[in-house]
This record gives structure tokens, sequence and C-alpha cells, in this order.
């Protein structure tokens, strides 16, 4: 087994929530909670405080960070729920596990834990306790959630090694239609939670990026494979969400289509300013994908123009790209609506 993809593993059992909330000068009605469940794509720093071999605590991780420093984020800089929390107009979320998470800040921050909706329940308790039952029901109600779901089943799961535990008890179809099930068990566990807006992404394309490629690829083609499992699970994740919706007779989960929104600069990487998409910025080996971004890696000089930063994780540019997408985006990549128009609309009750 690669060494990049034995440390992912280690977070693969990881899923996170992150809460921002810009509370600190507006008043409750007029604040807007901003929760995010997912994998290390959106961690902001609990890998500081957990023992795992998968971190992103020290240099080069966030040489363009405003700090210049490392934060926890897989990316040399910002990720996606930073570009999304600065449309919000919150500011970037603390870890969970941080010790600075005390008080006022507890509506500001991220939760990365093992039984995740365990804990956003707890999470809920907390800040009842600092504002009130209704005040957090509320706050519930009426927040923005993100949930990245389905790449980690695959990537540290699925096609971790060959002839794995779930490719042996599931063939890939039927695997596609159980994470299918277990997902909208889980998006109706937010909705009972008290979820009314939930944003859900797909996988990207998984068999694309410098980690696959430096593992199966002999050409510098995309693994089909993988590519299969996500061109399977994307659209039934949409028609998924569809009939949740028509359930709820609401609009409360948006699919955002992260794997087209992705793919687009992956397969034409100078429409978007990138050099190349085949090799990571920060890394080793075949497309700098193999272990993990260290400082004995070698590292680019413009992390701009490269549309990964480690073997697995997009440049902050490339976050900042899809998060755009996700705001303005047509219902190509957004259905049945984006950000923006979800955020006009809310203005608006």
């Amino acid at each position: 087994m690669a060494a990049g993809s034995a440390t992912m593993a280690a977070i693969s059992i990881l899923i996170g929530l992150v809460v921002a909330m810009a509370i600190a000068s507006a008043p409750l009605a007029e604040a807007r909670a901003f929760f995010v469940f997912g994998d290390s794509l959106v961690d902001n720093g609990n890998n500081n405080y957990l023992v795992t071999t998968a971190r992103a605590d020290s240099p080069p991780y966030g040489i363009d960070f405003p700090t210049r420093r490392p934060t926890g984020r897989f990316s040399n800089g910002l990720n996606i729920p930073d570009f999304i929390s600065q449309n919000l107009g919150s500011e970037s979320t603390l870890p969970y596990l941080s010790p600075e998470l005390t008080g006022q800040r507890l509506l500001l921050n991220i939760i990365r834990m093992y039984k995740q909706l365990e804990y956003f329940e707890q999470y809920q308790r907390r800040v009842t306790a600092l504002i009130g039952a209704q005040n957090t029901q509320q706050l519930v109600n009426e927040a923005l959630i993100l949930i990245t779901v389905g790449g980690n089943d695959f990537v540290n799961n699925y096609y971790l090694v060959p002839f794995s535990a779930r490719s042996r008890q599931f063939r890939l179809p039927d695997y596609v239609r159980y994470l299918i099930s277990e997902y909208r068990k889980l998006l109706m566990r937010l909705y009972d939670l008290g979820a009314r807006r939930v944003l859900v992404t797909g996988t990207g394309p998984m068999g694309c990026v410098p980690a696959e490629l430096a593992q199966r690829s002999p050409d510098g083609q995309c693994s089909a494979e993988i590519q299969r499992a996500a061109a399977l699970y994307n659209p039934q994740l949409t028609q998924m969400i569809g009939e949740l919706n028509n359930q709820y007779g609401a609009d409360i989960f948006i699919a955002a289509n992260t794997r087209q929104m992705a793919t687009d600069f992956v397969r034409n990487p100078q429409a978007y300013g990138f050099i190349t998409s085949k090799i990571a910025c920060c890394g080793q080996g075949p497309y700098n994908g193999l272990g993990l971004c260290t400082v004995a890696s070698n590292l680019c000089p413009n992390r701009d123009v490269y549309a990964f930063w480690d073997p697995f994780h997009p440049s902050e540019r490339a976050n900042g790209i899809i998060s755009q997408q996700i705001l303005t985006g047509d219902t190509t990549y957004m259905y049945p609506m984006n950000l923006s128009t979800i955020l006009a609309l809310d203005s608006r009750t």
C-alpha cells in the first residue's frame, strides 16, 4: 500500500463539522451560522490536536495563508469553507478542538469528530447554554450547511488496496447504491436536527488527482476505474437530493456538482490560468503524487499556476474557482440553485 494512501486512510474515518457565525457585532436575527461536514478538504486545523499522521501543521502548508504559517488546513492557503465564510461575512473558523474555543467563540468554529451527528447535537446543547433553546433552534434552522460526501468512501475504502473488503462485498454499482442509501439517512438525520439549507457536494474527479496518477497511471491519464465510480455516484446523489426535496416539499438540499467544477480545470488547465493539473505543487515521486507534502518535498515557486497543492488537495486558487461556481454557477454546477440565489431568497424571509 502506498504511503500516501495509508496516510489519507487515517483521516477517512473522521467527519468534520465547521461552525462559522457572524455574531460579534450583529443581532441574532441577522447572524448566520455555517456548518460544514466533511474530510480533509474542509479541515481548518483539528488534525493539529489529533494523534494522526495526516497533518497539515508544519511548513510548507499555509505558505500563502494571510499569516504565512501552517494552520492545519490541507492547503497552501484558503480552503473552500474559508471562501464561503468570506461570502457570508464571517471570519475564518477555529478548530473545535482548539483550546482557544471558549465562550462566544463557540459560535465560530469547526468540529471534526468520529460520531459527527452526536457531536452536532452536543454542539447544540453547548450553544443553548449560551443563548437559550429558542435562539439555538433559530440559529440551526437558519444556518447554511455544507456537507461533502463520497470521496473517502471510494479512494480510502473501496479502492484503498486491491481486493479490499468493500470491493469483495460489493460490485461497484451496488456499492454506489449502498452509499446513496446511507447518505440519504444522514441527510434525513440532519433535517431532523434542524438543518434547512444544505449544500451537498459529491466527489471530485477522483481518478485525476496526482496521488492516483502516481499509483495507477502509466501515461498520465486519469484512472478510468475510479472515474467510473464518480460517474456512477454523482448523478445518483443529485437524484436522491431531488427526491428528498420532494419529500419535504421545499428546496432543503442543494446539489453542488464539484466533479464538473474540478473537471473543467483538470481537462483544460490553461483556460483557468494553470500550467498543469497533473503535477502537484508540493510532493515527490511521479507527478509529485507520492507521500505527504513536507519541508523535504519538491515545492513549486508559484502555487497559483498549479491546480493541485499536494497529492490529494486543490490549491488555494483552485478552491477559489470551485467556491465561485458554488456561489454563482448555473444549473450545470448547482441544482436547483446556487448559493447567491439561496442567500438572496433567505434575506427576504
